[in-house]
């Protein structure tokens, strides 16, 4: 990890300001390495959509300058002198409501916890550091700017700038906008034995919406794909038995599926089924990521919808790429059941959006009701 606090200015550096007219999405970015936010900025303007008009060393400094520095998203560095992240997270958003913080720390538990606590404080997003350094981490530079965008068309002010494609190192760079009329598919619901959720951007917000949501009696074990890197998952996990009543952890090769538990794919791992004697075991796999993603949605649905068939439910909720796709068309032939989160509420519709216009949903449903038609679906009741 680059470290040159020693030399990280005390004043802000920033661009020129853009014209009221100017059309890029407006980033602020904040970190005490000079050299990070070089690299950092350098990345997002290589975007021609993007425009970095601030450069702030601390918290202390970016929240100064925000009042008179409209943005449509901040790159918020978790560990700084005088202001650190956290610390000024609550103050950012307080000047700006509708702006979106992305958290960008080095991939350590402590602030692998930090990141999904700011989530919950009103953060957008995180992204950890790569261990070598930015320099090389063409994989950091490309989500960054995909996360950068999806976010900004978000904001109040950037849903008012020209529309622009969102890259994804899942898929290549394409418009959200749904190519094709959704068609749902009209097919009897089972009750499930299994329910099967597949997230990434946005995913961990719409998660701990959507477990919140279940309500009592529902014993089915829940498996989860999203896409996380190691160190995160396990502690997503760990939040999510605190929020959801029911208990949570990332899933362990071996193991029996049981009944009333969270199963969570940990970073850096697929995690599949296959019968056993006993019952249904998890299998953790590195095999070559697919979708550029490990842990990978459409591996954990097939191995599903072999065993379960029509008695799995299958959701697909915000992120980007199109992870989820073929595997829910592996489970939907098998007769599974599956809904995805609608355009509106996810933060980026690339894989709802993918399940939804392959016309293969049996329902499209804003994030607030998934919860509930989950919960109806797993008593038995009508969708």
């Amino acid at each position: 990890m680059i470290d040159d606090r020693a030399k990280a200015p005390a004043a802000t550096e920033r661009t020129p300001a853009p014209s009221a007219a100017d059309d890029h999405y407006r980033v602020m970015v904040v970190d005490d390495s000079s050299v990070v936010r070089g690299i950092i900025t350098k990345s997002l303007e290589a975007d021609p959509a993007i425009r970095v008009v601030a450069s702030c060393p601390n918290g202390a400094v970016a929240v100064r300058m925000l009042p008179s520095t409209p943005v449509d998203v901040i790159v918020l560095d978790i560990e700084m002198p005088e202001m650190d992240g956290m610390t000024a997270l609550p103050r950012l958003l307080e000047i700006s409501p509708g702006v979106k913080i992305i958290m960008v720390s080095s991939l350590t538990r402590r602030n692998a916890e930090i990141s999904l606590r700011a989530l919950s404080l009103g953060a957008a997003d995180y992204l950890p550091k790569p261990a070598t350094g930015l320099g090389s981490a063409d994989q950091f530079r490309l989500e960054l700017v995909t996360k950068v965008k999806a976010y900004a068309a978000r904001a109040p002010r950037g849903r008012q700038v020209r529309p622009t494609t969102v890259p994804s190192a899942a898929q290549p760079a394409r418009t959200q906008a749904p190519a094709r009329p959704v068609v749902l598919r009209k097919a009897a619901i089972d009750r499930p034995s299994v329910i099967a959720i597949g997230s990434s951007t946005g995913g961990p917000q719409a998660l701990a919406e959507v477990l919140k949501s279940i309500g009592p009696g529902v014993t089915q074990p829940i498996v989860i794909t999203q896409h996380m890197p190691p160190t995160f998952t396990a502690i997503l996990a760990e939040h999510m038995t605190r929020y959801a009543g029911r208990n949570a952890a990332e899933a362990v090769d071996g193991e029996l599926l049981q009944p009333g538990r969270i199963y969570v794919a940990p970073g850096g791992f697929h995690m599949v089924m296959e019968p056993g004697a006993s019952g249904t075991v998890v299998r953790l796999s590195d095999a070559p990521p697919e979708n550029s993603c490990r842990p990978a949605v459409d591996p954990m649905l097939r191995s599903l919808s072999a065993i379960y068939r029509q008695k799995l439910l299958v959701v697909i909720l915000t992120g980007m790429g199109y992870d989820g796709l073929k595997g829910a068309k592996v489970a939907v032939e098998a007769g599974a059941a599956l809904i995805a989160q609608d355009q509106a509420s996810s933060v980026v519709w690339g894989m709802p959006g993918a399940v939804a216009q392959a016309g293969i949903c049996n329902a499209v449903l804003p994030l607030s009701e998934i919860g509930k038609a989950i919960g109806r679906i797993a008593r038995g009741e009508a969708l």
